[in-house]
């Protein structure tokens, strides 16, 4: 019997021009997104830009005005009680209970979930996952901002739901810690739960899968982390640097190379030279083969990964440009 290849999975987000209007702003503006399950999401963009409003209305907290979205292929605003326990959600505003000590908080979410036997072995690693071990009896009142986010955390995947939204859960927290986090959330996708994180630190998008870049209520993309810096960029980056510095002329032929993107080589301080390149690991032989041609003498050629936040600029940059010229259109 010829077998057939089984069906993609159904995404486990999916909107279409998901839009939401406060007192005459439009605060989300014609949301797509088609998220597939097992994957970490990244939302990204500066406060104030749609991300807690969006994942607000991915989980029926808000009404759309207007648009389609489904979440766990069903509308939020028709979500069962069935379909809730699926779902773990960590707000950016801490909510949890103030007069109640660190382990009732944490138990009573797993009360509200149904966690069964051996709950208190499960509390006890979420404790010491985020470092709250020895402070069960602290009144939550008097935790400290970060340690209340990362009561928020535990609280919100106690109960091991498929798919988890995190609202800036990195916010307030030392590297070390956010490293570990990182670490704990790449565990839970590898164990087959979704993840959906908004972050205002840019560098945040190197540990997703795909990332989505927001700014003034509209998503501007959807890429993989590698695809944002070809996005920004044009291309693959190398650094060249030479034993002399190159002339106008030797400049020039370099940059007429078919290896090079037209108009995308620039010099860099110490006999530096930039250049953007379709690919890297291809166009890096090619060159050192050029320059051994020209005599030119290498002292080094590599890859260089430009930091997130300088992506994330660039990102904004050009869609501001576009923008500013469909506006003068």
């Amino acid at each position: 019997m010829l077998e057939t290849a089984a069906p993609p999975p159904e995404n486990i987000i999916h909107t279409r021009d998901l839009t939401k209007t406060f007192a005459n702003k439009t605060v989300v503006n014609n949301l797509n997104l088609d998220i597939p399950p097992g994957v970490i999401f990244g939302f990204i963009g500066p406060s104030g830009c749609g991300k807690t409003t969006s994942v607000r209305l991915l989980l029926g907290i808000y009404t759309p005005d207007s648009g389609a979205v489904e979440v766990l292929q069903r509308s939020p605003q028709k979500f069962r009680r069935a379909d809730r326990a699926k779902i773990g959600y960590m707000p950016q505003q801490f909510v949890l209970y103030q007069d109640l000590s660190v382990w009732e908080n944490l138990n009573f979410a797993a009360s509200l979930y149904g966690v069964p036997l051996r709950r208190h072995e499960r509390l006890d690693y979420l404790l010491e996952l985020v470092e709250l071990t020895g402070h069960e009896n602290k009144n939550v009142r008097h935790l400290s901002g970060g340690m209340q986010r990362r009561l928020s955390l535990a609280a919100a995947i106690v109960h091991e739901p498929q798919l988890i939204f995190l609202d800036e859960p990195t916010t307030g927290i030392d590297p070390v810690l956010r490293r570990k986090f990182w670490d704990y959330f790449q565990q839970l996708k590898a164990d087959g739960h979704t993840l959906f994180i908004t972050t205002q630190y840019v560098n945040e998008a190197a540990h997703c899968d795909y990332v989505g870049v927001m700014a003034n209520g509209r998503l501007l993309m959807v890429e993989t982390p590698e695809g944002l810096r070809h996005r920004a960029m044009g291309g693959d980056i190398i650094h060249l640097h030479t034993s002399q510095i190159l002339s106008e002329a030797q400049l020039a032929a370099l940059a007429s190379q078919p290896f090079v993107i037209a108009d995308k080589v620039a010099r860099l301080r110490d006999r530096g030279i930039e250049l953007v390149v379709p690919d890297a690991s291809v166009t890096l032989p090619q060159l050192l083969d050029w320059c051994h041609g020209q005599d030119i003498e290498v002292e080094s050629a590599s890859e260089h990964m430009p930091i997130y936040d300088d992506i994330f600029v660039e990102l904004i940059r050009q869609a501001t440009a576009v923008q500013e010229a469909q506006t003068n259109d």
